[in-house]
Protein backbone atom coordinates (compact mmCIF):
# COMPACT_ATOMS: atom_id res chain seq x y z
CA UNK A 1 0.00 0.00 0.00
CA UNK A 2 2.98 2.28 0.56
CA UNK A 3 4.02 1.72 -3.05
CA UNK A 4 0.41 2.29 -4.17
CA UNK A 5 0.38 5.65 -2.39
CA UNK A 6 3.71 6.66 -3.97
CA UNK A 7 2.35 5.63 -7.40
CA UNK A 8 -0.64 7.96 -7.00
CA UNK A 9 1.65 10.85 -6.02
CA UNK A 10 3.85 10.26 -9.08
CA UNK A 11 0.75 9.99 -11.27
CA UNK A 12 -0.43 13.34 -9.90
CA UNK A 13 3.00 14.85 -10.62
CA UNK A 14 2.80 13.58 -14.22
CA UNK A 15 -0.57 15.32 -14.65
CA UNK A 16 0.86 18.63 -13.37
CA UNK A 17 3.62 18.53 -15.99
CA UNK A 18 0.95 19.77 -18.44
CA UNK A 19 -0.19 22.54 -16.10
CA UNK A 20 2.99 24.21 -14.86
CA UNK A 21 6.75 23.94 -15.55
CA UNK A 22 8.36 21.25 -13.41
CA UNK A 23 12.18 20.92 -13.32
CA UNK A 24 12.15 17.14 -13.67
CA UNK A 25 12.28 14.69 -16.57
CA UNK A 26 8.74 13.58 -17.51
CA UNK A 27 9.82 10.26 -19.05
CA UNK A 28 11.96 9.36 -16.04
CA UNK A 29 9.02 9.93 -13.66
CA UNK A 30 6.75 7.97 -16.02
CA UNK A 31 9.12 4.98 -15.93
CA UNK A 32 9.22 5.11 -12.13
CA UNK A 33 5.42 5.43 -11.96
CA UNK A 34 4.72 2.43 -14.21
CA UNK A 35 7.37 0.15 -12.68
CA UNK A 36 6.30 0.89 -9.11
CA UNK A 37 2.62 0.39 -9.99
CA UNK A 38 3.08 -2.97 -11.72
CA UNK A 39 5.89 -4.37 -9.59
CA UNK A 40 5.65 -2.61 -6.25
CA UNK A 41 1.89 -2.62 -5.73
CA UNK A 42 0.20 -5.19 -8.01
CA UNK A 43 2.99 -7.80 -8.06
CA UNK A 44 3.41 -7.73 -4.27
CA UNK A 45 -0.36 -7.85 -3.78
CA UNK A 46 -0.73 -10.91 -6.00
CA UNK A 47 2.29 -12.78 -4.62
CA UNK A 48 1.12 -12.05 -1.07
CA UNK A 49 -2.25 -13.63 -1.83
CA UNK A 50 -0.62 -16.63 -3.51
CA UNK A 51 1.60 -17.16 -0.47
CA UNK A 52 -1.24 -16.77 2.04
CA UNK A 53 -3.63 -19.12 0.23
CA UNK A 54 -1.34 -21.80 -1.14
CA UNK A 55 2.02 -21.63 0.63
CA UNK A 56 1.60 -20.25 4.15
CA UNK A 57 1.53 -23.71 5.74
CA UNK A 58 4.83 -24.61 4.08
CA UNK A 59 7.60 -24.63 6.68
CA UNK A 60 9.81 -22.22 4.74
CA UNK A 61 9.18 -18.78 6.29
CA UNK A 62 12.85 -17.76 6.26
CA UNK A 63 13.24 -18.58 2.56
CA UNK A 64 10.08 -16.68 1.69
CA UNK A 65 11.23 -13.71 3.79
CA UNK A 66 14.50 -13.65 1.84
CA UNK A 67 12.59 -13.63 -1.46
CA UNK A 68 10.36 -10.83 -0.16
CA UNK A 69 13.27 -8.69 1.06
CA UNK A 70 15.26 -9.19 -2.16
CA UNK A 71 12.17 -8.27 -4.21
CA UNK A 72 11.70 -5.06 -2.23
CA UNK A 73 15.36 -4.10 -2.59
CA UNK A 74 14.86 -4.34 -6.36
CA UNK A 75 11.65 -2.29 -6.26
CA UNK A 76 13.12 0.44 -4.05
CA UNK A 77 16.18 0.50 -6.32
CA UNK A 78 13.96 1.14 -9.35
CA UNK A 79 11.89 3.69 -7.42
CA UNK A 80 15.05 5.68 -6.61
CA UNK A 81 16.99 5.31 -9.87
CA UNK A 82 14.31 5.71 -12.54
CA UNK A 83 13.36 9.31 -11.58
CA UNK A 84 17.07 10.26 -11.58
CA UNK A 85 18.36 8.58 -14.74
CA UNK A 86 15.52 6.84 -16.59
CA UNK A 87 16.64 3.70 -18.41
CA UNK A 88 20.34 3.67 -17.56
CA UNK A 89 22.91 1.52 -15.79
CA UNK A 90 21.55 1.35 -12.24
CA UNK A 91 17.85 1.25 -13.10
CA UNK A 92 18.54 -1.54 -15.60
CA UNK A 93 20.51 -3.44 -12.93
CA UNK A 94 17.60 -3.26 -10.46
CA UNK A 95 15.07 -4.12 -13.20
CA UNK A 96 17.12 -7.16 -14.16
CA UNK A 97 17.49 -8.25 -10.54
CA UNK A 98 13.71 -7.99 -10.19
CA UNK A 99 13.31 -10.52 -13.03
CA UNK A 100 15.45 -12.93 -11.02
CA UNK A 101 13.31 -12.20 -7.94
CA UNK A 102 10.18 -13.16 -9.90
CA UNK A 103 11.89 -16.36 -11.11
CA UNK A 104 12.83 -17.11 -7.51
CA UNK A 105 9.24 -16.70 -6.33
CA UNK A 106 7.97 -18.84 -9.24
CA UNK A 107 10.43 -21.60 -8.36
CA UNK A 108 9.49 -21.38 -4.67
CA UNK A 109 5.77 -21.65 -5.48
CA UNK A 110 6.14 -24.59 -7.85
CA UNK A 111 8.49 -26.51 -5.57
CA UNK A 112 6.74 -26.10 -2.24
CA UNK A 113 3.02 -25.95 -3.05
CA UNK A 114 1.34 -28.64 -0.90
CA UNK A 115 0.13 -31.78 -2.63
CA UNK A 116 -3.49 -31.09 -1.67
CA UNK A 117 -3.58 -28.06 -3.99
CA UNK A 118 -1.92 -29.61 -7.04
CA UNK A 119 -5.10 -31.05 -8.53
CA UNK A 120 -7.25 -28.01 -7.83
CA UNK A 121 -8.44 -25.86 -10.72
CA UNK A 122 -7.46 -22.75 -8.75
CA UNK A 123 -3.82 -23.89 -8.61
CA UNK A 124 -3.92 -24.78 -12.31
CA UNK A 125 -4.80 -21.14 -13.02
CA UNK A 126 -2.13 -19.83 -10.62
CA UNK A 127 0.51 -22.13 -12.11
CA UNK A 128 -0.37 -20.92 -15.60
CA UNK A 129 -0.29 -17.32 -14.39
CA UNK A 130 3.25 -17.87 -13.10
CA UNK A 131 4.17 -19.29 -16.51
CA UNK A 132 2.96 -16.05 -18.13
CA UNK A 133 4.91 -14.05 -15.53
CA UNK A 134 8.10 -15.77 -16.68
CA UNK A 135 7.11 -15.60 -20.37
CA UNK A 136 6.51 -11.84 -20.13
CA UNK A 137 10.12 -11.37 -19.00
CA UNK A 138 11.27 -12.12 -22.57
CA UNK A 139 10.22 -8.53 -23.34
CA UNK A 140 12.62 -6.82 -20.88
CA UNK A 141 15.44 -9.19 -21.85
CA UNK A 142 14.89 -8.33 -25.52
CA UNK A 143 14.92 -4.57 -24.86
CA UNK A 144 18.60 -4.64 -23.90
CA UNK A 145 19.59 -6.33 -27.15
CA UNK A 146 17.38 -4.08 -29.22
CA UNK A 147 18.76 -0.91 -27.57
CA UNK A 148 22.33 -2.09 -28.18
CA UNK A 149 21.84 -3.08 -31.82
CA UNK A 150 18.82 -1.37 -33.39
CA UNK A 151 18.15 1.53 -31.03
CA UNK A 152 14.96 2.81 -29.36
CA UNK A 153 13.46 3.91 -32.70
CA UNK A 154 13.26 0.31 -33.91
CA UNK A 155 9.80 -1.31 -34.10
CA UNK A 156 11.25 -4.12 -31.96
CA UNK A 157 11.75 -1.73 -29.03
CA UNK A 158 8.03 -0.96 -28.66
CA UNK A 159 7.10 -4.51 -29.57
CA UNK A 160 9.22 -5.83 -26.68
CA UNK A 161 7.47 -3.45 -24.26
CA UNK A 162 4.00 -4.39 -25.56
CA UNK A 163 4.87 -8.10 -25.38
CA UNK A 164 5.81 -7.65 -21.73
CA UNK A 165 2.69 -5.66 -20.87
CA UNK A 166 0.37 -8.07 -22.70
CA UNK A 167 1.49 -11.16 -20.81
CA UNK A 168 1.63 -9.20 -17.55
CA UNK A 169 -1.97 -8.00 -17.47
CA UNK A 170 -3.72 -10.51 -19.74
CA UNK A 171 -1.76 -13.50 -18.42
CA UNK A 172 -0.12 -13.06 -15.02
CA UNK A 173 -2.56 -10.56 -13.47
CA UNK A 174 -5.89 -11.84 -14.80
CA UNK A 175 -5.17 -15.55 -14.34
CA UNK A 176 -3.94 -15.03 -10.79
CA UNK A 177 -7.12 -13.15 -9.88
CA UNK A 178 -9.23 -15.88 -11.52
CA UNK A 179 -7.27 -18.52 -9.60
CA UNK A 180 -8.01 -16.73 -6.32
CA UNK A 181 -11.70 -16.50 -7.22
CA UNK A 182 -11.89 -20.25 -7.88
CA UNK A 183 -10.02 -20.83 -4.61
CA UNK A 184 -12.91 -19.05 -2.85
CA UNK A 185 -15.41 -21.35 -4.61
CA UNK A 186 -13.39 -24.44 -3.74
CA UNK A 187 -13.27 -23.43 -0.07
CA UNK A 188 -17.07 -23.06 -0.24
CA UNK A 189 -17.25 -26.63 -1.61
CA UNK A 190 -18.81 -25.44 -4.89
CA UNK A 191 -18.31 -27.93 -7.70
CA UNK A 192 -18.20 -27.16 -11.43
CA UNK A 193 -18.54 -29.41 -14.45
CA UNK A 194 -14.93 -30.56 -15.19
CA UNK A 195 -15.55 -30.44 -18.95
CA UNK A 196 -16.79 -26.84 -18.68
CA UNK A 197 -13.73 -25.91 -16.64
CA UNK A 198 -11.44 -27.52 -19.21
CA UNK A 199 -13.20 -25.71 -22.05
CA UNK A 200 -12.93 -22.37 -20.25
CA UNK A 201 -9.24 -22.94 -19.49
CA UNK A 202 -8.36 -23.83 -23.09
CA UNK A 203 -10.34 -20.94 -24.58
CA UNK A 204 -8.84 -18.52 -22.08
CA UNK A 205 -5.26 -19.48 -22.86
CA UNK A 206 -5.86 -19.54 -26.62
CA UNK A 207 -7.21 -16.01 -26.28
CA UNK A 208 -4.20 -14.84 -24.24
CA UNK A 209 -1.65 -16.33 -26.63
CA UNK A 210 -3.26 -15.06 -29.83
CA UNK A 211 -4.28 -11.58 -28.67
CA UNK A 212 -0.56 -10.84 -28.36
CA UNK A 213 -0.75 -10.18 -32.10
CA UNK A 214 -2.95 -7.17 -31.32
CA UNK A 215 0.11 -5.60 -29.67
CA UNK A 216 2.01 -5.35 -32.98
CA UNK A 217 -0.72 -3.90 -35.21
CA UNK A 218 0.54 -0.36 -34.59
CA UNK A 219 3.26 -0.77 -37.28
CA UNK A 220 0.82 -2.18 -39.91
CA UNK A 221 2.17 -5.75 -40.23
CA UNK A 222 1.00 -8.32 -42.83
CA UNK A 223 -2.73 -9.14 -42.82
CA UNK A 224 -2.13 -12.53 -41.14
CA UNK A 225 -1.33 -10.66 -37.89
CA UNK A 226 -4.76 -9.02 -37.96
CA UNK A 227 -6.43 -12.38 -38.57
CA UNK A 228 -4.57 -14.08 -35.72
CA UNK A 229 -5.26 -11.16 -33.39
CA UNK A 230 -8.96 -11.18 -34.29
CA UNK A 231 -9.09 -14.96 -33.73
CA UNK A 232 -7.59 -14.45 -30.27
CA UNK A 233 -10.07 -11.66 -29.49
CA UNK A 234 -13.08 -13.74 -30.60
CA UNK A 235 -11.93 -16.76 -28.59
CA UNK A 236 -11.41 -14.48 -25.59
CA UNK A 237 -15.06 -13.40 -25.90
CA UNK A 238 -16.07 -17.07 -25.95
CA UNK A 239 -13.86 -17.80 -22.92
CA UNK A 240 -15.47 -15.12 -20.76
CA UNK A 241 -18.94 -16.06 -22.03
CA UNK A 242 -18.16 -19.57 -20.75
CA UNK A 243 -16.86 -18.05 -17.51
CA UNK A 244 -20.06 -16.03 -17.03
CA UNK A 245 -22.25 -19.12 -17.38
CA UNK A 246 -19.99 -21.08 -15.04
CA UNK A 247 -20.56 -18.49 -12.32
CA UNK A 248 -24.08 -17.29 -13.11
CA UNK A 249 -25.98 -19.49 -10.67
CA UNK A 250 -23.34 -18.92 -7.96
CA UNK A 251 -23.61 -15.11 -7.87
CA UNK A 252 -25.81 -15.26 -4.71
CA UNK A 253 -23.06 -17.20 -2.92
CA UNK A 254 -20.48 -14.63 -4.00
CA UNK A 255 -22.70 -11.83 -2.76
CA UNK A 256 -23.19 -13.56 0.57
CA UNK A 257 -19.49 -14.41 0.98
CA UNK A 258 -18.08 -10.94 0.30
CA UNK A 259 -18.89 -7.87 2.37
CA UNK A 260 -20.89 -5.28 0.37
CA UNK A 261 -17.80 -3.12 -0.28
CA UNK A 262 -15.80 -6.01 -1.74
CA UNK A 263 -18.69 -7.42 -3.77
CA UNK A 264 -19.34 -3.96 -5.24
CA UNK A 265 -15.70 -3.79 -6.36
CA UNK A 266 -16.03 -7.21 -8.00
CA UNK A 267 -19.14 -6.03 -9.89
CA UNK A 268 -17.25 -2.96 -11.11
CA UNK A 269 -14.35 -5.13 -12.29
CA UNK A 270 -16.69 -7.58 -14.05
CA UNK A 271 -18.48 -4.79 -15.90
CA UNK A 272 -15.21 -3.21 -17.00
CA UNK A 273 -13.91 -6.58 -18.15
CA UNK A 274 -16.69 -6.57 -20.75
CA UNK A 275 -15.54 -3.13 -21.92
CA UNK A 276 -11.91 -4.31 -22.07
CA UNK A 277 -12.79 -7.34 -24.18
CA UNK A 278 -14.85 -5.24 -26.60
CA UNK A 279 -12.03 -2.71 -26.97
CA UNK A 280 -9.53 -5.49 -27.67
CA UNK A 281 -11.86 -6.99 -30.28
CA UNK A 282 -12.28 -3.67 -32.10
CA UNK A 283 -8.51 -3.13 -32.06
CA UNK A 284 -8.12 -6.17 -34.32
CA UNK A 285 -9.51 -4.16 -37.24
CA UNK A 286 -6.98 -2.01 -39.16
CA UNK A 287 -8.94 1.25 -38.82
CA UNK A 288 -9.18 1.04 -35.02
CA UNK A 289 -5.64 -0.32 -34.64
CA UNK A 290 -4.34 2.69 -36.56
CA UNK A 291 -6.61 5.01 -34.57
CA UNK A 292 -5.20 3.73 -31.27
CA UNK A 293 -1.66 4.27 -32.56
CA UNK A 294 -2.39 7.84 -33.66
CA UNK A 295 -4.36 8.84 -30.53
CA UNK A 296 -2.31 7.77 -27.51
CA UNK A 297 -5.08 8.77 -25.11
CA UNK A 298 -7.05 5.70 -26.18
CA UNK A 299 -4.12 3.50 -25.12
CA UNK A 300 -3.60 5.44 -21.86
CA UNK A 301 -7.31 5.23 -21.06
CA UNK A 302 -7.38 1.52 -21.89
CA UNK A 303 -4.38 0.72 -19.69
CA UNK A 304 -5.80 2.69 -16.77
CA UNK A 305 -9.13 0.95 -17.27
CA UNK A 306 -7.41 -2.44 -17.01
CA UNK A 307 -5.07 -1.65 -14.11
CA UNK A 308 -7.23 0.69 -12.01
CA UNK A 309 -10.69 -0.52 -13.00
CA UNK A 310 -10.19 -4.29 -13.22
CA UNK A 311 -6.96 -5.50 -11.62
CA UNK A 312 -6.72 -3.15 -8.64
CA UNK A 313 -10.44 -3.22 -7.76
CA UNK A 314 -10.39 -7.04 -7.80
CA UNK A 315 -7.14 -7.12 -5.84
CA UNK A 316 -8.61 -4.82 -3.19
CA UNK A 317 -11.76 -6.99 -2.99
CA UNK A 318 -9.69 -10.14 -2.36
CA UNK A 319 -7.36 -8.44 0.14
CA UNK A 320 -10.48 -7.36 2.00
CA UNK A 321 -12.07 -10.83 1.76
CA UNK A 322 -8.98 -12.54 3.21
CA UNK A 323 -8.71 -9.87 5.94
CA UNK A 324 -5.37 -8.50 4.78
CA UNK A 325 -6.66 -4.94 4.76
CA UNK A 326 -9.57 -2.80 5.87
CA UNK A 327 -11.29 -0.37 3.53
CA UNK A 328 -11.80 3.02 5.22
CA UNK A 329 -15.18 4.67 5.06
CA UNK A 330 -15.40 6.78 1.92
CA UNK A 331 -12.34 5.17 0.28
CA UNK A 332 -14.27 3.39 -2.48
CA UNK A 333 -16.39 6.47 -3.27
CA UNK A 334 -13.36 8.76 -3.59
CA UNK A 335 -11.30 6.20 -5.51
CA UNK A 336 -14.08 5.45 -8.00
CA UNK A 337 -14.87 9.15 -8.39
CA UNK A 338 -11.22 9.76 -9.28
CA UNK A 339 -11.18 6.80 -11.66
CA UNK A 340 -14.45 7.58 -13.47
CA UNK A 341 -13.84 11.32 -13.88
CA UNK A 342 -10.22 11.03 -15.05
CA UNK A 343 -11.06 8.16 -17.42
CA UNK A 344 -13.94 10.24 -18.84
CA UNK A 345 -11.56 13.14 -19.48
CA UNK A 346 -8.87 10.92 -21.06
CA UNK A 347 -11.35 9.28 -23.42
CA UNK A 348 -13.04 12.64 -24.08
CA UNK A 349 -9.74 14.03 -25.35
CA UNK A 350 -9.21 11.01 -27.62
CA UNK A 351 -12.77 11.18 -29.00
CA UNK A 352 -12.57 14.96 -29.44
CA UNK A 353 -9.39 14.60 -31.50
CA UNK A 354 -10.95 11.72 -33.44
CA UNK A 355 -14.10 13.59 -34.45
CA UNK A 356 -12.73 17.13 -34.34
CA UNK A 357 -14.94 18.12 -31.40
CA UNK A 358 -14.36 21.21 -29.22
CA UNK A 359 -11.58 20.91 -26.67
CA UNK A 360 -11.97 23.15 -23.61
CA UNK A 361 -9.06 25.30 -22.48
CA UNK A 362 -8.74 24.18 -18.86
CA UNK A 363 -8.73 20.46 -19.67
CA UNK A 364 -5.29 19.75 -18.17
CA UNK A 365 -6.02 21.77 -15.03
CA UNK A 366 -9.28 19.89 -14.44
CA UNK A 367 -7.54 16.53 -15.09
CA UNK A 368 -4.79 17.41 -12.59
CA UNK A 369 -7.26 18.61 -9.94
CA UNK A 370 -9.40 15.46 -10.22
CA UNK A 371 -6.23 13.34 -10.06
CA UNK A 372 -5.67 14.75 -6.54
CA UNK A 373 -8.45 12.39 -5.45
CA UNK A 374 -6.24 9.33 -6.05
CA UNK A 375 -3.60 10.11 -3.37
CA UNK A 376 -6.41 11.32 -1.12
CA UNK A 377 -8.18 7.94 -1.37
CA UNK A 378 -5.09 5.72 -1.29
CA UNK A 379 -3.47 7.88 1.40
CA UNK A 380 -6.48 7.29 3.67
CA UNK A 381 -6.08 3.55 3.04
CA UNK A 382 -2.34 3.56 3.68
CA UNK A 383 -2.29 5.74 6.81
CA UNK A 384 -5.23 3.88 8.33
CA UNK A 385 -3.13 0.72 8.25
CA UNK A 386 -0.06 2.53 9.60
CA UNK A 387 -2.25 3.57 12.52
CA UNK A 388 -3.51 -0.01 12.98
CA UNK A 389 0.09 -1.31 13.03
CA UNK A 390 1.10 1.38 15.52
CA UNK A 391 -1.78 0.61 17.87
CA UNK A 392 -1.27 -3.14 17.63
CA UNK A 393 2.44 -2.71 18.46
Amino acid sequence: MGYFFIVTLMGLLLRFFFVTPIPLNYKFILHAHSHTALLGWIYLGLTTLIYKLFLSEVQKPILYRRIFIFTNICIIGMLVTFPIQGYALFSIIFSTLFLFASYWFTWFSMKYVPQKFKNRFSWKLIKTALFYLVLSSIGPWAIGGVMATLGPESIWYKTSIYFYLHFQYNGWFILTLLGILFYVFEEKRILFNPEKLKSFFLLLNFGILFTVFLSVLWFTPPIIFYILGLAGAVVQVLAFYEFYYLLKKHFPILKKSFVPQAFFLLKIAGSLMVVKILMQTFSAFPYFANLAFQLKDFVIGYLHLVFLGIVITTLLAFLKYFELLRLPKGFISIFLLAFVTTEALIFYKAIALWFGLPFFRDYYILLAVLSCLFPLAVGSLFFKHIKILYLSA
